[in-house]
């Protein structure tokens, strides 16, 4: 678990760059995200499915059926297609909460876009949210060609590191990158710790 951390604190501290100058996912076992994830991630992530579709249900009733369907193949849940790939560079990324854990807050809650960053770190990638109150931070792994297991941490307001992945459950982040057409992936979240049962992050290259 210190692996991760330790990558994902090198990352925050490059400079304007953004890029990490410690390649320790280098060993061979270390890009196999099998040996990273917690055993309650793993649950979240393997149903997955339940929670998009069980969110989606509940933004529906909340009277949302033509938002989703606005935004096409980023809120069907088998909208993933082949040849992830997801280079490097700078992202335009938004965020829609689906469903709601909280009593009183709305199961469709769309953000406006902000800015993140994707390097290629060899075996694996790395994924930040730049600036904002929240910003997750962590790693992309190869999972075959239609998904990549993303293990991070949430940062909050004027921290200037994340915990180490694993040490904090409230803070551990799961989720699959998936492609979802021209230039346009997702990142899907399954119960987060926070308001809502699926969060969606929307990726697209910036201008």
């Amino acid at each position: 678990m210190k692996l991760l951390g330790a990558v994902v604190a090198t990352l925050l501290f490059t400079g304007c760059g953004w890029k990490l100058v410690d390649t320790a996912w280098a060993k061979p076992t270390a890009a196999d995200w099998k040996r990273v994830v917690t055993a309650e991630d793993m649950d979240r992530l393997r149903n997955w499915r339940v929670a998009f579709v069980k969110a989606l249900d509940e933004a529906k009733a909340d009277g949302q059926s033509d938002s989703i369907a606005r935004e096409g193949a980023l809120l069907l849940p088998d909208a993933g297609i082949e040849n992830v790939g997801l280079t490097s560079g700078r992202y335009r990324c938004r965020v829609i909460k689906l469903g709601s854990v909280v009593p009183g807050v709305a199961a469709f809650t769309p953000y406006p876009a902000f800015d993140c960053l994707v390097n290629d770190e060899g075996e694996v990638s790395s994924f930040a949210k730049i600036g904002g109150s929240q910003r997750p931070v962590g790693l992309m792994f190869d999972d075959g060609s239609y998904r990549k297991i993303f293990l991070g941490t949430m940062m909050f307001a004027d921290e200037t590191r994340p915990l180490e992945y694993g040490l904090d459950a409230t803070r551990d982040m799961v989720g699959a990158v998936q492609r979802i057409g021209d230039k346009r992936w997702r990142l899907i979240l399954p119960y987060p710790r926070f308001e809502s049962v699926m969060d969606v992050v929307e990726l697209t290259p910036a201008a």
